[in-house]
């Protein structure tokens, strides 16, 4: 069949070939092959013949043992005696195809593949075989690869997947295959492909042009079959026979369209829960079923009757798309023990196209049983306020609170206060009645409200207990008498005349009545005889008191104490005695006030307990901290005595150490025995001055007796000192680059050379026994100790002598 039809193409294009290579043996003469120029034109203007040859074809695939003959060249001037050698270059030349040097016939050796390489582009040459010279131009010519059906079509973008929406009617496009064909399409038919359904013709067909895959049926049914497989098949050579083919499957989904209404499985679910359920408890879940997917599939819910509306309440699980029954209202065993819910389940995304399969919607019942469950005592009526009067005696009742066992058992009740809310235990309840009384003497001034927890128990079971708050108003009774506000203080001037005002008074009481305060003013009845000052009953709680006299004398009375009765409106009236003090003061001509006797007497008055506390406080803070200072100073002041003695005893002793004489600078520290002159202590009646007072103009002579004195002899002379002393003064004033204090460092020492003896208070200008050591008392706290030791010495001596 298709082996022998194709063996019949092929000898078909062999012997096509054979007249095209026949026809390329014919020589051509004429004008035109030739260019002016050419080494084929001779001189005569003759032209000479060139390349006889047509394009050259070959056939693909071709399967002989034989070379496949292709074609021949030939030029016009080959004589046929061998003399001309033909050969070719270019692309296969020598390997793909070869030449017949003498005939110039080329043939194919390998097997070739159009779909890999269409044609082969060459070069030919005529050669004298003698001289190797051209006899032609070399010639460019093609060899053409003819196609044969060898390439099935191939489906080269799959694998393919398409959808479609169930219930879509017949024709609906689903999508577009297409098939590739890699033979030569401009030759013949090899490369026409058309396409048709191999399986799963009963619901898609193809378009055999376009490959474009439609719905052969309406009722696709997604709940049913959700996917299809559809194998297509293109073939090449238009569909005829001995054409090549090739085949794809397509997976072709059917997705979802609202087609199908929620359905419960069950018509009735119970559930059952305790009356003690809190409200927002869930009780049961129940779900509706949808053939549907994704967002089809999503629901509603709702209660439909008006009693499971009530008392119940439905709400949609978004995640799974159940029904959540919970507790809307308080349940109770007593009153009702099962409650009957209907449920409706309805789509939310209804499809319109579909409402006439029928209503997408559907309905349960839910039957609620409520389990009996132990409960505690409830309060009733929860009234929450009860009043009593505050003069009302211990054991008094309040009122009763009443608390019944909702149990069908119907329990006794025991009753109880916390007393966190009662800890002075002000009032008492009757573990039975419930009664509540006063447990002690109430006073509304103090506290007006009370706030307690009444608790209700079970007789035989007090974990089951409840608790109401009770709030106890105390009603006021008159039982407090009015008072004057503040200890009133009021004046009065010397020169003042009759009915003028002194002072206005005003009435504090704790109580207060339901009808408001009313109070009324008098003199005290020991105040009938007063004649100075009246008072005046204003009408609306104060009163006022004049002048009734003409003019008062402080230096007979300064001071008088008006006493007032006060009384309130009761029932029952109570009255009170408050004294108003009224002062006698002189005043200018304008009425101010310029002084009274009692001034001290009154700012004394003012002055309250802590204020005076406070005072004394202060007071007393202030001597302890003159204490502190002065125990400070005197332990400071010891302790710096009992240093300068030891400094002092030390330094006597090194100072008193001569060494090997006035050469020898190396005996002992001059800087510790310099140390011990402290000018700042000399005080100026001792001849010294301080170190301040040495500058640039200071007193040499002043200078001079701030070093430690002794008594001195009449006859000795120090004025070589006191010019040493002066000139260094005076250098140091002209020398600015020098401080004053260098001519301390000059002067207090001697030098090798000096011609002046030791400065020395001891063994000066005469023997020991000869001194007298009596002057150096007065030099100060320094010198006490070195007083002390010559003094006592000088003592034993003359004792000695004696």
């Amino acid at each position: 069949g298709l082996q022998g039809f194709s063996w019949t193409m092929l000898l078909l294009f062999c012997a096509i070939q054979e007249l095209g290579s026949w026809a390329m043996h014919t020589a051509v003469e004429g004008p035109g092959l030739g260019e002016p120029g050419d080494p084929a034109l001779l001189a005569g203007g003759r032209v000479k013949r060139g390349w006889v040859w047509n394009q050259f074809f070959v056939v693909e695939e071709y399967t002989g043992t034989e070379p496949l003959y292709v074609g021949k060249i030939h030029s016009d001037s080959d004589e046929g005696d061998g003399s001309i050698k033909y050969t070719i270059s270019g692309e296969g030349a020598g390997t793909i195809f070869l030449i017949d040097e003498i005939t110039g016939d080329i043939h194919a050796t390998e097997r070739l593949d159009r779909e890999q390489k269409t044609f082969y582009t060459l070069r030919a040459q005529a050669r004298d075989r003698q001289t190797d010279q051209l006899l032609e131009p070399e010639s460019e010519f093609i060899i053409k690869v003819q196609d044969i059906n060898d390439s099935e079509p191939r489906f080269l973008e799959g694998p393919y997947i398409g959808s479609v929406a169930e219930l879509s009617p017949v024709g609906t496009s689903v999508m577009q295959v297409m098939a590739s064909d890699a033979d030569d399409p401009t030759y013949g038919s090899s490369a026409r492909v058309v396409y048709s359904v191999l399986e799963g013709e009963q619901h898609f067909t193809v378009d055999s042009k376009t490959g474009v895959i439609r719905t052969a049926v309406a009722d696709l049914d997604r709940e049913t079959q959700d996917r299809y497989e559809v194998v297509i098949r293109a073939t090449d050579m238009a569909g005829q026979l001995g054409g090549l083919s090739g085949s794809t499957t397509v997976t072709i989904v059917v997705t979802d369209v609202n087609d199908n209404p929620p359905r419960f499985p069950q018509k009735m679910y119970q559930f059952s829960i305790v009356e003690t359920a809190p409200v927002g408890t869930a009780i049961g879940r129940v779900k509706a079923e949808d053939s549907d997917v994704g967002e089809n599939t999503d629901m509603t819910y709702q209660v439909k009757d008006e009693e499971g509306v009530e008392m119940f309440k439905v709400t949609t699980d978004s995640n799974t798309q159940e029904a959540v029954i919970t507790v809307q209202k308080p349940l109770d065993y007593e009153s009702k023990k099962v409650h009957t819910v209907v449920v409706e389940a309805l789509n939310k995304f209804v499809d319109p196209r579909f409402v006439d399969l029928g209503t997408f919607r559907d309905q349960t019942i839910v039957r609620v049983s409520v389990l009996d469950v132990d409960e505690p005592p409830e309060f009733r009526p929860p009234s929450n306020l009860m009043e009593v009067q505050e003069d009302a005696h211990v054991g008094s009742v309040v009122g009763v609170v009443t608390a019944l066992d909702p149990d069908t058992a119907n329990h006794p009740v025991r009753y109880a206060i916390d007393r966190s809310t009662d800890a002075e235990r002000i009032f008492d309840i009757d573990a039975k009645t419930g009664a509540i009384v006063t447990g002690k003497v109430l006073d509304r001034e103090t506290a007006g409200w009370h706030n307690i927890t009444v608790l209700a128990m079970e007789a035989d079971n007090h974990s089951q207990v409840s608790r109401a708050s009770l709030r106890i108003r105390i009603l006021d009774v008159n039982d407090n008498p009015p008072e004057l506000a503040t200890p009133y203080e009021a004046a009065v001037c010397e020169d003042a005349k009759p009915g003028q005002l002194i002072q206005t008074i005003s009435v504090v009481d704790r109580d207060e009545p339901q009808s408001g305060h009313r109070f009324y003013f008098t003199l005290a009845p020991e105040a009938t005889n007063n004649h100075h000052f009246s008072l005046l009953d204003i009408q609306d709680n104060t009163a006022a008191v004049h002048t009734q006299r003409v003019g008062f004398n402080r230096q007979e009375q300064d001071v008088y104490l008006l006493p007032i009765l006060v009384v309130d409106s009761g029932p029952p009236a109570l009255s009170s005695t408050g004294t108003l003090t009224i002062r006698v003061c002189g005043c200018d001509s304008s009425g101010a006030i310029q002084s009274c006797n009692s001034t001290a007497y009154v700012v004394s008055a003012t002055l309250s307990p802590g204020a005076l506390i406070a005072l004394l406080v202060c007071v007393l803070i202030l001597v302890v901290l003159v204490l502190l200072i002065l125990t400070l100073k005197r332990h400071h002041k010891s302790h710096l005595t009992s240093e300068d003695d030891e400094d002092m005893r030390d330094n006597v002793i090194k100072y008193n150490d001569e060494g090997g004489g006035e050469q020898d600078t190396e005996a002992y520290d001059m800087s510790a025995l310099r140390s011990l002159y402290d000018f700042s202590e000399i005080k100026a009646g001792d001849g010294g001055g301080g170190p301040g007072e040495g500058g640039p103009g200071r007193n040499p002579a002043s200078e001079l007796h701030a070093l430690p004195q002794w008594v001195q002899s009449p006859d000795l002379d120090f004025s070589v000192f006191r010019d040493y002393i002066c000139r260094k003064v005076e250098q140091a004033d002209e020398d600015l680059s020098v401080p004053p204090y260098d001519s301390f460092q000059t002067y207090a020492f001697e030098g090798s050379d000096s011609p002046v003896p030791s400065l020395s208070s001891i063994n000066t200008w005469s023997s020991g026994s000869e001194q007298d050591f009596s002057y150096l008392g007065g030099w100060g706290p320094r010198f006490r100790q070195l007083a002390a030791l010559y003094a006592g010495r000088r003592g034993e001596e003359d004792s000695e002598e004696s």
